[in-house]
């Protein structure tokens, strides 16, 4: 092979197959070690090192060290680094000429490769940063939010309608450049730390269609992949971004059923809002021990922390790992510990409905930016029943069977059982598949465990699961993937029961 021959095939290497093909093929050309050694850096042969670093401290571009039946070749590269190769003696010919051919496209290659890694690096940096702009805002850190959002670009949308976007993987870039191009860059994008799948688009309410069965943006979405669905909330402010997703993602369920491949959050009544005025007490009495509580060490979970992966485990169930960045085991332990704090036991789903509307009704938690905690707790206190506490020669009632008395009175409030009958409307209504009701208080009154509500129902675990699945289309709501309404239709039913 001729030298022209050996520089087109380094050049074409150097472009396609990058630093390490080129390097491979030099070793292979030549019949020895070749690679790129880095001033005090210990890899590579230890005569190579100590030639480098002798070559640098010389200010020279080019060495030669002979050893027993070895020669070593260095050529210098930018940042102290050096193309070397170590070969037997005596020398080929065009090893030389070879290796300084080389070293120049291998220099730009080095760049380029050191580039793209920068830019990886900066583009995670981003993405995480975004990520954090979305924990912040389901916690209600607003100003947090506002400042790190400002940074990056655009601002937070005010007021908003969040669209859920499902699509392949891959082509998560394409709707995002699509999304972008659409409302002028104003939309507050980030990648869903839960579902990989999924992106999350903050859209500013002007940009947003008004009417529900015509939704220009949701539409252009759903055409840039076949597999693509989006689900949309209504319009919200942003200290209400927990609900506006929660209202997208139950719209999502909805719209992996229709033609159209997208949907707005069907308009219902706001468990939250019928609660608040009577619910806020007792919220903040449930909660008043996880708000109080101080870890006995610094590297601890304190009390604010637990709040939220309380609301995340809820929200996502084991999914809230990939959300919280912990190991499932740190999941577990926190939870245990929630519990313990609240009396509750997470594994029965009437206990988790309680924590799931204590949290609601609490934005927040204790930081500066929720609206009187203290007030809160304390009317809660001024409310408690008179059993709450131990009486004389009685030992205390267990805060569970307290939370779920509270709960029960709470649940007797005419505008709560207002909400419940609106709520679960549809399941008498005309176009609500036989045995309904039955089939969802039976899946309520087993946790929400499909194969226990099979069993009962004396049904198959994929029959049970295709009922559910049409329960979901008729509520217009998520039941078998998380976020689910599986809390709110608790409490529905619940209040229900109550009534009479």
């Amino acid at each position: 092979m001729s030298r022209s021959d050996d520089v087109l095939k380094v050049h074409r290497l150097a472009h396609t197959g990058g630093s390490a093909a080129l390097l491979e093929w030099l070793a292979a050309r030549l019949g020895g070690w070749a690679g790129v050694v880095e001033a005090g850096q210990g890899h590579g042969p230890e005569s190579v090192l100590r030639g480098v670093a002798e070559m640098n401290a010389r200010g020279v571009r080019s060495a030669v060290l002979y050893g027993a039946g070895t020669a070593t070749l260095l050529f210098a590269l930018d940042g102290g680094r050096a193309l070397a190769a170590v070969l037997d003696q005596p020398l080929a010919p065009q090893a030389p000429a070879l290796l300084a051919d080389a070293a120049v496209p291998l220099a730009l290659v080095l760049r380029a490769e050191e580039a793209a890694r920068r830019e990886a690096r900066a583009g995670l940096a981003e993405a995480r940063a975004r990520e954090a702009v979305l924990h912040l805002l389901m916690n209600g850190r607003l100003s947090t939010a506002h400042q790190v959002a400002e940074a990056l670009g655009p601002s937070l949308p005010e007021p908003m309608r969040m669209y859920v976007v499902e699509c392949r993987t891959g082509r998560r870039g394409e709707v995002t450049r699509r999304c972008e191009e659409l409302t002028g860059g104003r939309a507050w994008i980030v990648r869903c730390p839960v579902y990989v799948r999924h992106l999350i688009v903050l859209v500013p309410a002007d940009l947003a269609a008004a009417r529900a069965d015509h939704d220009p943006l949701a539409g252009a979405l759903v055409e840039v992949d076949p597999d693509c669905v989006v689900g949309v909330s209504g319009e919200t402010r942003l200290r209400e971004a927990p609900a506006a997703y929660t209202q997208a993602f139950h719209a999502l369920a909805v719209a992996r059923g229709r033609g159209e491949r997208h949907a707005r959050f069907g308009p219902g009544p706001e468990l939250a809002l019928a609660a608040h005025a009577a619910g806020a007490g007792w919220a903040g009495a449930l909660l008043a021990p996880l708000h109080a509580y101080e870890p006995r060490r610094p590297q601890d979970p304190g009390g604010q922390e637990l709040r939220a992966t309380a609301h995340a485990w809820l929200n996502f169930s084991s999914h809230a790992t990939r959300l919280l960045k912990i190991h499932r085991n740190t999941l577990s332990a926190r939870l245990r510990l929630v519990e313990t704090l609240l009396g509750l036991d997470l594994a029965r789903l009437g206990d988790q409905a309680a924590l799931s509307l204590a949290l609601r009704l609490t934005p927040g938690g204790q930081t500066g930016e929720r609206a009187a905690p203290d007030a809160a707790a304390r009317a809660g206190e001024e409310e408690a029943p008179p059993d709450a506490t131990a009486r004389p020669g009685e030992g205390a009632v267990p805060p569970a069977a307290r939370a779920a008395h509270d709960l029960d009175g709470l649940l007797r409030d005419p505008r709560l059982t207002a909400w419940a009958r609106a709520h679960l409307r549809a399941l008498s209504g005309p176009d609500a598949p036989a045995g309904a009701r039955a089939t969802l208080r039976t899946w309520l009154a087993h946790d929400a465990q499909l194969v226990p509500a099979a069993a009962a129902l004396g049904v198959s675990v994929p029959a049970a699961r295709k009922r559910l699945t049409r329960i979901e289309a008729l509520l217009e709501r998520s039941l078998l993937q998380s976020p689910s309404a599986r809390h709110d239709l608790w409490l529905a039913h619940r209040a229900e029961e109550l009534a009479g």
